[in-house]
């Protein structure tokens, strides 16, 4: 493949009044970072962090013009390492992709090859952009739990943000492995969609909150799944059953929270942090042969809605303005 050769992508720019604008561009390979690995990508699928990158966050992208893009699944062009074949379907997810290297939201990526993950062969590839970062997330949080003991017998598992990408997903393999689920929401008008989903109660988000500042309350549900951080985790850590435990992922709702260290010494409970971007490749590859294999669910098709390419700059907005449902995967190739 020539360097002149030219692809669309998704391109954020800085205005000369501060402002940041969407556009989707034609660009050459030339434009791409010198790495081993090129991609042509098929698929990607929108997270929260896109639309921070897509709204000019410089805590998450330094540096404009830029594609935003954390996921991608495609084929191999070349690979300079001969860690691939070109024609190989792979994966990648996380490290510096659509952070200050451009994403996978631009129908050509160039990465280093020890970012990208062969395609489990159980999975196409626009199943696996329906779960995308949002579904590594919720498999890693289940998993987390289960190495804490976690089973189903324990009692219900909560979990917040229920409408979001992560807690559509967490909500669904939580069901498909034996687990009760309580599903908190701020749109109560998504309730049956939830119970569709898998949970067998759908409750306000911010029933969570009526504790108040009690140091613990009520034991309510055995182990939770937090999507959203402030005071919803410290509420959730505070009504957990002993010895369990409530996995954090999220910072919707605030980046700080405030508490008491009762739940910890009282109860034994635990915060389990999730982290889907920096952690080893190893573990990655390992958490998606489970997504590919007793995690699958059925009907993924459901989860999801697919979009365009250039569809995106419209739908990103949705995460700003929390009118997420669901999971959406960007056909990128068109």
């Amino acid at each position: 493949m020539s360097n002149d050769t030219t692809f669309k992508a998704l391109v954020v720019e800085e205005t000369s009044d501060g402002e940041f604008k969407k556009s989707i561009q034609e660009r050459k390979v030339s434009d791409l970072p010198e790495n081993d690995l090129l991609i042509e990508v098929h698929y990607s699928s929108l997270n929260f962090k896109d639309a921070m990158s897509a709204t000019g966050n410089k805590r998450i992208t330094k540096q404009y013009p830029h594609t935003p893009g954390i996921d991608a699944a495609g084929v191999v062009v070349s690979d300079k390492s001969g860690t691939f074949s070109a024609g190989q379907e792979v994966l990648v997810f996380g490290y510096d992709l659509g952070m200050d290297t451009d994403g996978g939201l631009g129908q050509m990526i160039s990465i280093p090859a020890d970012w990208a993950l062969p395609c489990p062969e159980t999975l196409t590839l626009k199943e696996a952009m329906t779960y995308g970062t949002g579904g590594l997330t919720a498999a890693l949080s289940v998993q987390k739990l289960e190495k804490m003991g976690a089973k189903p017998s324990d009692g219900p598992v909560a979990v917040t943000g229920a409408t979001g990408g992560v807690g559509t997903i967490s909500i669904a393999i939580l069901k498909q492995l034996g687990y009760e689920v309580i599903a908190f929401s701020g749109k109560p008008e998504q309730s049956e969609h939830l119970k569709e989903l898998g949970a067998s109660e759908v409750r306000h988000r911010d029933t969570i909150n009526e504790i108040g500042n009690k140091p613990v309350g009520r034991e309510l549900w055995a182990n939770a799944i937090d999507t959203i951080g402030g005071d919803y985790l410290s509420n959730l850590l505070k009504q957990t059953k002993a010895g369990g435990a409530v996995t954090s992922c999220g910072l919707a709702g605030g980046a700080e929270f405030s508490m008491t260290v009762m739940p910890f010494i009282t109860r034994a409970v635990s915060l389990l942090g999730i982290d889907s971007v920096y952690i080893p490749l190893a573990d990655k590859e390992a958490i998606w042969q489970r997504v590919a294999t007793d995690m699958k669910l059925p009907n993924l098709e459901s989860y999801g809605e697919e979009i365009t390419l250039e569809q995106t700059p419209e739908y990103l907005d949705r995460f700003m303005s929390s009118k997420v449902v669901g999971r959406y995967i960007v056909n990128v190739k068109g």
